[in-house]
């Protein structure tokens, strides 16, 4: 495994190497023929261009591997002027050496006969400059475009995290939420089998569903509204069994579509809050509940008898998981109300469904 990584090390080295090697033929090539172009000697251009290289390729690697890297990408721009500074007067000394050359071995200390091109300084540090700006301009641009795909990737793997964490915390508040219905349940359960009563085969069957549709439907991300409503159905006659006739309930339900989805037992916990926080009044316990759509729109109204002062911030797990529920699920496609007044407990659910 190590000696194939790296050999692959290896090839991409010899492949950078090549192409350096090529771009350097290319830009001798473009020397040869600029500085050659009022000449018709170009073996004393080809021989001066050999003489800028150089000069050339150490500015431009200075440039691209030390200034820009170090200095001007973390914005460090006091020390890349200075350094910048340094780069073009030790370049500019090393570019009038090579007019010296031109002069003193090509032209044979003849000013005459030297290239054209070469006696104008301006000319020859711009055609050095040239490259060194071009593929400075590239290595910015190069570097640039990788710490984009960087800050991409940290924002992907920051939203998957988040995401993840989200999909965490609701599975959590889902494992409170399950075990706590299902004690209230089966304590139900226990006393109807204590007293030996009629319908506890039809109190086991109810629970049955109920168990059903924790398991295999509350785990899905969407169900469909009707299958909710049936299982708040089923929770509503398990608990009419149990309070038999301290129990006025009033169950409504208009325009429910076929095809609306929402997220599984998020109505259910405040049947099971009105029941088990809920107090009689004048020997019952009143319940009223009603939902309705209006388009994609769900309200859902509940309200129940209860005692002063045996606000929410009583009830356990209660209303505090189920709003941690709906901030996650809904966030801003929600609008909650609960009343607390003397003696009735009141929850208004606004809910934008697909």
């Amino acid at each position: 495994m190590s000696s194939l990584l790296s050999k692959q090390i290896l090839l991409k080295a010899l492949a950078r190497s090549l192409k350096h090697l090529l771009f350097w033929c290319l830009v001798l090539l473009f020397f040869t023929y600029f500085f050659g172009s009022q000449s018709k000697d170009f073996h004393n251009a080809l021989l001066f261009s050999a003489f800028l290289m150089p000069i050339t390729i150490a500015t431009t690697y200075v440039s691209i591997y030390k200034l820009i890297p170090e200095y001007l990408i973390p914005k460090r721009y006091g020390k890349f002027a200075l350094y910048s500074c340094y780069t073009l007067i030790i370049s500019g000394y090393l570019i009038m050496l090579s007019i010296f050359f031109s002069l003193i071995y090509l032209a044979h200390f003849n000013y005459n006969e030297m290239n054209p091109v070469t006696k104008n300084i301006i000319l020859v540090t711009s055609g050095v400059y040239l490259i060194v700006i071009l593929v400075s301009a590239y290595k910015l641009l190069q570097l640039n475009l990788e710490h984009a795909e960087r800050t991409k990737k940290l924002q992907t793997q920051i939203l998957e995290t988040q995401l993840k964490l989200k999909e965490q915390e609701l599975q959590y508040l889902k494992m409170q939420i399950h075990p706590h219905f299902l004690f209230n349940t089966l304590n139900t359960l226990y006393g109807f089998a204590l007293r030996k009563a009629d319908e506890t085969p039809e109190m086991i069957l109810k629970l049955s569903n109920l168990l059903d549709y924790l398991l295999y439907q509350a785990d899905k991300p969407f169900v469909l509204l009707t299958e909710e409503i049936e299982h708040i159905k089923d929770y509503i006659a398990l608990e009419e069994m149990r309070f038999n006739e301290t129990l006025k309930l009033q169950f409504t339900s208009n325009n429910i579509p076929e095809t609306l989805t929402m997220a599984p037992m998020v109505l259910v916990p405040f049947v099971e809050n009105s029941f088990k926080h809920g107090a009689l009044h004048q020997g019952k316990l009143h319940i009223n509940i009603h939902l309705e759509c209006q388009g994609q729109t769900l309200y859902f109204n509940i309200d129940n008898t209860h005692k002063k002062g045996h606000t929410s911030s009583k009830k356990g797990i209660g209303l505090e998981n189920i709003k941690k529920r709906l901030n996650l699920l809904y966030k801003d496609n929600y609008t909650l109300h609960i009343q607390n007044e003397s003696d009735i407990f009141k929850v208004q659910l606004q809910l934008q469904l697909h």
